[in-house]
């Protein structure tokens, strides 16, 4: 039997909770893995392939979320009377108040200062702010979104020799589109743009251009097959471009041993995003959306689903919990690597990262429940 219109639904929920949940080991690495810490791209001849993994699966995370984010806000306007301005309106608010959270709560779940003295624009910065981005860009014709987010994508990496220096409003501007760097608002404040925005954009426009995929009267064997021809089609790409070997990212080099020459290929950019980076992960993700199609895998992750339901309620959550974990470990037991409390095993970090997962599974099932219930409680959409 085809899924139905409630599976369809899930298997985006679920989709998001998967990547939820790579993103929670990746942060707990970053929490109690410190003294292993990893460039990017990262340094193959120096990380382990354990640490390697970790980090690679954990790129799925940010392109997989924007893409839904976008094929969210299309599906929120089909159940508008006038669908366009009702995404706009929602996106732009949504979006700013998405800015308002990074600068505040989950910049002091990182650092615990108050007020902060350094604030880093991450992933929660650049979903707002391609938020906003898509508020305006949906008042023009697919036939001119298609080739922007085609274009975006693929061709911001011929901007990566463009390198400015300074705080004015322009360099400022470009240290926010495309450049990894810092802005330093006089003695008492600086920024780092971790996330340049210009690639997120078209990644959040081609989930957009998603949506009618997942219309309730499409039908899901088109659907399925569409996924799997724009995921296999994306790794294909990575594949073929990544033996050319001339653009889309740095280029990989053979290395000591063949596994991590193996290591050399599948390590790409994500600061900003390189087109390599893209293919590989938003080619993956498809393949997961339409493997969680299937019912019988559906109805085994439904869990998945419901951290997926409330993925921002999980993410605020998530870092508190988390930094307060490590702060009762360094006050129980010390530092154990210089100042740092730290485990010395890529197991360990997973025993850690499936402990905090049971922990905050039960709040985020009741959170995503109360959403589903009370429809009726607007601000609730937001988390």
């Amino acid at each position: 039997m085809p899924p139905s219109v409630s599976s369809r639904l899930a298997s985006i929920d679920q989709l998001r909770g998967t990547v939820m949940l790579l993103m929670l080991l990746d942060h707990v690495r970053e929490t109690f893995f410190l003294q292993h810490q990893v460039s990017d791209p990262m340094d193959v001849t120096s990380v382990s392939p354990a640490l390697f993994a970790c980090r690679l699966l954990a790129h799925l995370c940010a392109p997989v979320f924007v893409l839904l984010t976008g094929l969210s806000a299309w599906l929120y306007g089909q159940r508008q009377a006038d669908p366009r301005r009702a995404i706009a309106g929602f996106l732009f608010k949504r979006g700013l108040f998405v800015v308002v959270l990074e600068l505040t709560l989950v910049n002091f779940a990182w650092t615990f200062q108050w007020p902060p003295d350094t604030i880093y624009l991450q992933v929660i910065w650049v979903i707002g702010l391609s938020m906003i981005a898509l508020a305006g860009l949906v008042w023009l014709p697919r036939s001119v979104l298609l080739p922007l987010a085609l274009l975006l994508l693929a061709g911001h990496n011929l901007l990566d020799g463009v390198h400015v220096q300074g705080n004015g409003v322009l360099a400022t501007l470009w240290k926010v589109l495309h450049q990894r760097d810092w802005i330093v608002l006089g003695d008492a404040l600086r920024l780092r743009t971790s996330y340049p925005l210009l690639p997120w954009i078209g990644v959040i426009v081609l989930g957009y251009l998603m949506g009618p995929w997942f219309a309730a009267t499409r039908p899901p064997a088109q659907r399925q097959r569409w996924l799997l021809w724009a995921g296999w089609g994306a790794l294909a790409a990575f594949m073929l471009l990544r033996a050319l070997n001339v653009y889309g990212d740095a280029p990989w080099q053979l290395q000591p041993t063949p596994l991590q020459t193996l290591m050399g290929i599948f390590n790409v950019t994500k600061y900003p995003p390189s087109l390599l980076f893209l293919l590989a992960t938003l080619g993956v993700g498809l393949l997961l959306l339409r493997l969680y199609e299937v019912p019988g895998v559906a109805d085994a992750l439904q869990p998945l689903a419901r951290i997926g339901a409330a993925p921002m309620f999980f993410y605020l959550l998530h870092l508190y919990v988390l930094k307060l974990m490590y702060l009762a470990a360094l006050a129980l037991w010390g530092p154990t690597n210089g100042a740092l409390f730290a485990v010395e095993s890529v197991a360990a970090l997973l025993l850690i990262s499936t402990a905090l997962a049971l922990l905050l599974y039960l709040p985020t099932k009741a959170f995503a429940a109360l959403k589903a219930r009370r429809r009726d409680l607007a601000w609730l959409r937001y988390l």
